[in-house]
């Protein structure tokens, strides 16, 4: 099975959708897809710096009230499987690009992975900005990157133009927000949908994939 998660790092859901889905492959004997790790820019005019966390986040959700209300549900939905949101931590909402360059450093699908998760953890566990070179090059060290290359990379051009234009093309397929989930190429979900959601799509793509021949040796 070969599933494609369409994320951005500074998305609280994302994070959360991740890890319902992992929930639910555990679930199926630890079913163990192929993962592809597709970037989504939710804002690809931010400053190269970032911009204030609470300037942010009210100009988004229409003022400070209402994204109390939000932020509080994402919370509350984390904290069902096993998260924890510190968005009072959060001071700085990133330009997200150079992290998705350093989960793309990555050297396999599962190192990727990992990259992400601790990415997620240093932005909503940690509050840490994630749009700082600095601080991704601690991430990848953590995970076993060379720092000094990860410094090297984000301080040259490279993957930016891959990035835009995998962004692009995900909106080009219809998919205008993340999290976003695609099963064998052929089934779509957007959202960070419960368990049992996840639960039904992996059955459904594990029953409709086409097996792969027998050869005789």
């Amino acid at each position: 099975m070969e599933i494609d998660f369409v994320f951005d790092t500074a998305c609280p859901w994302c994070y959360i959708g991740k890890r319902r889905l992992r929930l639910a492959l555990e679930a199926r004997n630890g079913l163990k897809p192929l993962m592809r790790w597709r970037p989504f820019l939710l804002s690809p005019d931010m400053p190269l710096s970032g911009m204030d966390r609470r300037a942010y986040v009210e100009r988004k959700f229409g003022g400070p009230r209402r994204a109390a209300r939000i932020l509080e549900a994402a919370q509350a939905s984390a904290e069902q499987v096993g998260l924890v949101l510190n968005f009072d931590r959060i001071t700085r909402t990133p330009n997200t690009i150079d992290s998705h360059r350093l989960v793309r450093l990555g050297e396999t699908p599962a190192q990727r992975e990992a990259l992400l998760e601790r990415v997620f953890a240093a932005y909503f566990v940690e509050g840490c900005d994630i749009g700082d070179k600095d601080e991704l090059a601690r991430i990848g060290a953590a995970e076993g990157l060379d720092p000094d290359r990860v410094a090297a990379h984000l301080a040259s051009f490279d993957d930016i133009a891959d990035i835009i234009a995998e962004n692009a093309r995900v909106h080009a397929i219809g998919m205008s927000g993340v999290p976003g989930f695609i099963f064998n190429s052929r089934y779509a979900i957007a959202g960070a949908q419960e368990t049992n959601i996840f639960l039904r799509l992996v059955d459904l793509a594990l029953e409709t994939q086409v097996p792969e021949p027998v050869t005789n040796p």
